[in-house]
């Protein structure tokens, strides 16, 4: 695994794989790696000839000082994690510092989201989060040029952005996004679990069993033939969060995939693609999880998951 710092550098490796007439994968991350990055990792592999990591802690995306300081690093367990990945260790990480990414400090020229995609979910909780990632994405996809790039279906409504500054930009890149990494107890990984103290963690499986409560009103829609009230959805999936009061809640929406926006009737066929996506601060820690109504692989992962 080579390490570059620079972007100058970076062009220049990727120019040597492109010459031997391979593909490229970028998987971008900002660190403090898991089992759900290296997922990503392993997918990236199976789709490209060369892998690249980016890490960076990237401060346009922070709302908040204080949550860009307790971000999670550790560059050296980093390297040691996809250094143990075996035949999908990447081949190419990219550690820029932020005078690199930045260089004449905080941008004047910004990717800004609108449409809609951040009206609701994490885009009202956190104001201009979403115009800091599609900046960073978007400087990253010009820095390396890959033929694709690989993302988790955790962060569902970044998912969604990176998918349309791809196609409203015209990059030349295809994005692919990977299932939701869960821990033994359900709950969807993440570098900030980690913070979370043994009874935060066990609070935190809320989330998870909530979603899977949604799931059960879906299917039982399917079962019965009869129309998916939203109604019914968002009372099953609060009513896990009711029994939970030291769990702070965020949002708890219903919304359609490609909009991010909620359907606009009350009543649904039943096997319509609707994202349930919940947000909550347990203790210090906000935590995002979500499943997609309708794509019974993710609600097989997610109900296999809670039991």
């Amino acid at each position: 695994m080579q390490e570059v710092t620079t972007i100058t550098r970076l062009r220049a490796a990727v120019d040597e794989y492109r010459r031997t007439g391979a593909t490229v994968g970028l998987v971008p991350t900002m660190g403090a790696l898991h089992e759900g990055h290296l997922e990503l990792v392993r997918r990236c592999a199976t789709e490209s000839d060369v892998t690249v990591v980016s890490i960076f802690v990237n401060p346009t995306q922070f709302d908040r000082a204080d949550d860009l300081a307790a971000y999670p690093r550790d560059l050296d367990g980093d390297r040691a994690a996809l250094r143990g990945m075996d035949d999908t260790t990447p081949d190419l990480l990219y550690v820029p510092s932020t005078e690199q990414m930045y260089p004449s400090g905080d941008p004047v020229v910004r990717v800004s989201v609108g449409g809609g995609l951040t009206d609701r979910l994490c885009g009202r909780s956190r104001p201009g989060h979403f115009d800091g990632v599609a900046t960073v994405v978007t400087k990253l996809l010009n820095q390396v040029a890959p033929d694709l790039a690989v993302f988790g279906r955790k962060d569902r409504q970044q998912l969604q952005i990176i998918r349309r500054l791809v196609t409203d930009l015209d990059l030349a890149v295809r994005v692919v996004g990977v299932p939701t990494v869960r821990e033994t107890d359900a709950l969807a990984i993440s570098s900030r679990n980690r913070r979370l103290s043994p009874t935060e963690r066990e609070q935190a499986t809320v989330l998870a069993r909530a979603l899977a409560s949604a799931v059960a009103v879906a299917r039982q829609a399917r079962r019965t033939g009869g129309v998916l009230p939203l109604e019914a959805l968002h009372r099953a999936l609060a009513a896990p969060f009711d029994e939970m009061p030291e769990v702070r809640v965020d949002y708890l929406e219903v919304v359609a995939p490609d909009t991010m926006a909620p359907p606009d009737a009350a009543e649904l066929a039943p096997d319509t693609r609707l994202i349930v996506a919940v947000a909550a601060e347990v203790g210090p820690v906000r935590l995002i999880d979500n499943v997609e109504l309708g794509d019974l692989d993710d609600e097989d992962r997610l109900l296999e998951a809670v039991r």
